[in-house]
């Protein structure tokens, strides 16, 4: 009786609220940090939506790479594990192509887990373009060549749930993550030069045996020398 009577009294409570016009309206969601390119909705829609790639995250990565090297042939060079793969069958079933597919589509998918926590995400990407420094003849635009291969793969993945509007958020979420590749990869090389040439036409003096050194260092795409002078403290 007392549950019953309880219940009663909230009811009625509630249609007070209602005619009051008092009913507080639920919390809205978070805003999204200002950093991000997209709205708190298109993030809780492209979260959703990547579920369904991580669950096909190999087949998804290994389609997107066939469909890199159809339009852009010459990348298949800089692989030297799966270079010699011509045709899309053969690129379809190797296990060297599958397998690095995978860990580029794993980058991808560490990307949007870490939406909610934009430092993170920062971090790795930065950290992940750098790397790409350490790649011969590699350089920043070649992120850029990955973009309609990914949003095809994509779209093949999801199918009908690729809707004109999930289509947007993608195109938005690959763009961020390949500018923020390419600022990490930019970062790296500044890095890289500035170890290179650090010491470059520095000087110090030293005394040897009685003799006052001058030591000159220059520093050359990463290679030291050093031209040495002396003069006798002895006088002539």
């Amino acid at each position: 009786m007392g549950c019953e009577l309880g219940k009663l009294a909230s009811s009625s409570s509630s249609k007070k609220e209602i005619e009051n016009g008092t009913v507080s309206e639920p919390a809205a969601p978070a805003p999204p940090d200002p950093r991000l390119p997209f709205t708190a909705r298109q993030k809780y829609t492209m979260v959703a939506s990547w579920k369904g790639i991580s669950r096909a995250i190999e087949t998804t990565g290994v389609n997107m790479f066939i469909k890199l090297f159809e339009e852009h042939a010459d990348l298949l060079n800089m692989f030297t594990k799966f270079k010699e793969l011509k045709t899309k069958e053969e690129q379809a079933t190797s296990e060297e192509l599958a397998e690095h597919a995978t860990k580029v589509m794993e980058t991808m998918d560490e990307s949007i887990r870490s939406l909610d926590e934009i430092d993170v995400f920062f971090q790795f990407l930065h950290e992940t373009g750098a790397i790409h420094t350490r790649i011969p003849g590699f350089t920043s635009d070649l992120f850029w060549k990955i973009e309609k291969p990914f949003l095809k793969a994509v779209s093949d993945t999801l199918g009908d749930r690729y809707t004109e509007n999930v289509e947007g958020i993608y195109k938005i979420t690959i763009k961020f993550v390949i500018e923020t590749l390419v600022e990490g990869f930019e970062r790296g090389l500044q890095n890289k030069n500035h170890v290179g040439n650090k010491g470059v036409n520095s000087t110090c003096n030293s005394n040897v045996n009685g003799a006052n050194t001058t030591t000159t260092t220059t520093t050359q795409n990463g290679d030291t020398s050093c031209n040495s002078t002396s003069r006798s403290n002895d006088a002539s």
